[in-house]
């Protein structure tokens, strides 16, 4: 009971956090949202970092990196995670500090006051249920990635509730991978649900939030035919790994 009731006070606290800093920079991501693009969302992305580094130091979130030289800031990446908590976005900000990036997103996550705004000017969005929209956003998708910003894609689509690794990976990730020919790369968050489980809020503890790089996967000379390998590929990789890092 004393546990319940601590971690109660604590989620209460963290979001109240969250929320306080949200307040406080949304004036300046109000500003660099008139830049042109994709100065931008680059500068979205700058504050939205500073954001999550704040928010881990005041609740005593400690984010490590394992095999950070497998992101390489020379190179464009399609980066692909697992998906098991809304700790997942702080986390996301932070490992791929220093480069530039877009978030592919859930449409829905715009509808919340001010942070919808926020979430808005810097993800690129999706409506999985509308075609038209889907298909607009990998267009996007695209034109980002050939400027040379990396584009990062949850490809389980939702939370991962089971009681698996990974839920099934959706196509998109791969296949956009495919068509710009650029490596794809793994990235675990296996500490993000001890950190806050997505089926309570009032679940927030502090402690280490490990962000683990695999090795990138090479989309050279494969084509659309290669797309179910190359998906179970990192599917098996990924999986692999998180049940070794205790996921």
């Amino acid at each position: 009971m004393i546990k319940k009731a601590a971690t109660f006070l604590f989620s209460i606290y963290g979001f109240t956090v969250f929320v306080a800093l949200m307040l406080l920079l949304f004036p300046f991501i109000v500003l660099v949202s008139l830049l042109p693009f994709p100065a931008d969302g680059n500068w979205v992305y700058k504050i939205a970092r500073l954001w999550a580094t704040l928010f881990f130091f005041f609740t005593g979130i400690r984010y490590r990196a394992i095999n950070k030289e497998f992101y390489r800031k020379d190179q464009t990446f399609i980066l692909i995670s697992n998906h098991i908590s809304y700790m997942d976005i702080p986390m996301m900000m932070l490992a791929t500090r220093w480069r530039t990036l877009r978030v592919l997103g859930k449409a829905e996550m715009t509808r919340i006051p001010i942070f919808g705004f926020i979430y808005k000017s810097g993800a690129i969005t999706i409506q999985r249920d509308n075609e038209e929209d889907r298909k607009a956003s990998v267009e996007k998708m695209k034109a980002i990635a050939k400027i040379h910003i990396s584009v990062a894609i949850y490809p389980e689509g939702t939370f991962n509730q089971t009681d698996l690794p990974l839920k099934s990976f959706y196509d998109g990730a791969f296949r956009l991978a495919i068509d710009l020919q650029l490596p794809l790369l793994p990235l675990l968050f296996p500490d993000t649900k001890k950190r806050l489980n997505q089926k309570s809020i009032f679940s927030m503890t502090p402690g280490i939030c490990r962000a683990v790089f695999l090795p990138a996967i090479s989309t050279t000379g494969l084509t659309a035919n290669d797309l179910y390998s190359l998906k179970e590929k990192a599917h098996h990789l990924m999986s692999e790994e998180l049940t070794k890092v205790g996921n």
